[in-house]
């Protein structure tokens, strides 16, 4: 095969792209934008954007002289802005060619940190609501300048005329839409309105919006940003800023963090939850860029373990996607990131240094965030570790408590594990914290790192078992058949029966047995059954001997003291795995499927020998 020289074939004509706008506009509006309302959105930024240049024509004119004004009747949704204004050129270039902005015109381009929108294709999201788009627009830049009006519909085609300056008697651009009947829910009144308010609540501009009835128009965003605002005492300001973040997040923070981070022209609140997140689960936080909300779910401006808050912010540097409805990650976002976590971390110190009951109730709700936070950071492992609550056999106490009391802190490895050991250990003096939680097991080993006199060590079970005090030779003797009996019955398990005597005399017996022993008779177990065979071979070598769980009967108990004296072998068997059937239970692990069997069959057998006996 040869491949044609394509030096012989001939140019063809250039050739324009043919837009199909109705498909244009249905893939905005199943991929880009979450939802038509942002049409009111895109139309407030580019009247933002319109003004924010026309302050840059007459830099000397107040915030308050040039404004937004909104009117919504049912009939027609209207946006009215005192901004730079289009020239007829203006209106060719950038409303008739889709993806181009005005805000990379004549300089612009290079004031477009200034501006919210950066990709000129808002306005296509009026299409969502609306067939039809009317534009009037007068330009600032002109004196005397005609007034332009520009119609495009949703077929793709539009219209340009060029009318008397008296037709738009003041600099700045009107766009009305004709909502389509379908689109009620997105322009009825009183949804502009909310709308509006939903979005535009910061905005330094005035807003105001209007219904058709008459009435004064009412003002969008009547105050200020609670930050920007000067309060006579600093508890005035905690009490505004703490208000604000009620009415916006939905709940009564437990404490309010001021954000400022002057850099990147970032300031904001905040939040802490009152009550516990599940771990992992992070809150989206309310973001606005010049005033204009971004985002209320915006979770990437702050760290994954930063969960116990929730933050409203309003910045001027950071950049958005393409649907402007969240963040773009770069170095910025990065940065203001860190920064953020920074006056996190600043704000748990100072409590722990000045406000002992704010840090009691913060730790008491978010103690699993800061553990995770400890892990990775060592200001915060030092400054908070002693005051962090663990499940310990004490109780729950914190570990300058539990390290104060007991001068060898064990540790399980799992959850199971300190629930099998728990009541043994506290009645022996041992001190023995549950490491099975995320976290903790590290957390705890680190304790020396901030008490050197301190002493951790996993719990062996050796350990606990030598602190059970072994029976006398003649009970031992007397006990041997039936411990016998017994360890035949349990043999199926991999266990040993031993008899010893423990405090509380009411717990019966006692399973010492690890998740690492039981995974590593299964393995065993399969390698025996896989014997001969390429997965046997492998097995048998990972193979190593197996250890054995070990049911220790308590000689305190009643129950056990009458046990051992059983004469008759099925009896004994039976009363055996009901004890060894107990303790699993108590245990709380996971019950294999034959100890599920056994707990049933030993139930059923002692209920049958107990009513032949009263027959």
């Amino acid at each position: 095969m040869t491949l044609p020289d394509t030096a012989a074939i001939p140019a063809g004509d250039d050739r324009t792209f043919q837009v199909d706008l109705r498909g244009l506009v249905d893939l905005l509006s199943h991929h880009l934008y979450s939802s038509p309302r942002v049409y009111l959105r895109e139309l407030l930024q580019n009247a933002v954007d319109a003004l924010t240049a026309r302050h840059s024509l007459e830099p000397g004119a107040s915030t308050d002289a040039f404004g937004i004004r909104l009117y919504a009747d049912g009939s027609v949704v209207r946006v009215e802005d005192d901004g730079v204004g289009l020239t007829e050129a203006d209106v060719h270039t950038f409303l008739a060619t889709i993806g181009r902005s005005s805000k990379r015109a004549e300089k612009i381009a290079e004031q477009r940190g200034d501006f919210i929108g950066q990709f000129g294709i808002g306005l296509l999201s009026c299409f969502l609501v609306a067939d039809e788009i009317h534009v009037l627009s007068r330009s600032a830049r002109t004196p005397d300048a005609p007034t332009v009006e520009w119609r495009g519909r949703g077929d793709g085609s539009y219209t340009v005329r060029v009318l008397p300056a008296s037709a738009r008697p003041r600099p700045g651009t009107t766009v009305t839409l004709t909502p389509r009947a379908d689109a009620g829910e997105w322009t009825r009144p009183v949804q502009v309105q909310a709308l509006a308010r939903h979005f535009g609540s910061l905005l330094r501009h005035p807003v105001t919006f209007a219904d058709g009835t008459g009435g004064t128009p009412a003002p969008v965003n009547p105050e200020p940003a609670p930050w920007a605002v000067t309060y006579p005492t600093p508890g005035a300001r905690s009490r505004a800023l703490a208000a604000y973040g009620e009415e916006v997040l939905g709940f009564k923070p437990l404490d309010t963090i001021e954000l400022d981070l002057p850099a990147v022209g970032l300031k904001g609140i905040a939040c802490v939850l009152p009550e516990t997140v599940p771990a992992g689960r992070r809150h989206g936080h309310r973001v606005h860029v010049k005033g204009m909300l971004l985002s209320e779910q915006a979770e990437e401006i702050l760290p994954e373990w930063a969960f116990f808050v929730r933050c409203v912010v309003d910045a001027e540097s950071l950049r958005p996607t393409a649907s402007r409805e969240s963040l773009y990650e770069d170095d910025t976002l990065a940065a203001v990131r860190d920064a953020l976590a920074e006056r996190l971390r600043e704000w748990i110190a100072r409590a722990a240094a000045s406000d002992p009951d704010l840090l009691a109730r913060f730790l008491q709700a978010h103690h699993l965030a800061v553990k995770s936070l400890a892990v990775h950071d060592d200001e915060i492992l030092r400054m908070l570790l002693p005051w962090l609550p663990f499940e310990t056999t004490d109780g729950h106490a914190t570990l300058d408590e539990f390290a104060r009391t007991h001068r060898t802190v064990l540790v399980t490895s799992s959850v199971e594990e300190f629930r099998q050991v728990a009541a043994i250990a506290s009645a022996a003096g041992l001190g023995v914290v549950n490491g099975g939680y995320t976290y903790d097991r590290e957390l705890v080993h680190r304790l020396p790192e901030i008490r050197p006199e301190a002493s951790v060590a996993d719990l062996d079970p050796a350990t606990l078992t030598a602190h059970l005090d072994p029976v006398d030779r003649e009970t031992e003797l007397a006990a041997a058949a039936y411990l016998a009996q017994a360890r035949d019955a349990l043999a199926v398990f991999d266990c040993d029966v031993a008899l010893r005597s423990f405090q509380p005399a009411s717990a019966p017996a006692l399973l010492v047995d690890s998740r690492e022993a039981r995974h590593e008779r299964t393995r065993s177990q399969l390698a025996r059954e896989q014997e001969g065979g390429v997965w046997g071979d492998i097995l048998g070598a990972l193979r190593q001997e197996a250890p054995r769980a070990q049911l220790i009967l308590n000689q305190l108990n009643p129950l056990v003291r009458t046990a051992v004296t059983i004469a008759e072998p099925e009896l004994a068997r039976t009363s055996a795995e009901a004890l060894y059937g107990q303790a699993a239970m108590l245990s709380r692990r996971p019950l294999r499927p034959a100890e599920s069997s056994l707990i049933n069959r030993s139930f059923l057998d002692l209920l049958a020998h107990a009513l032949r006996k009263d027959s």
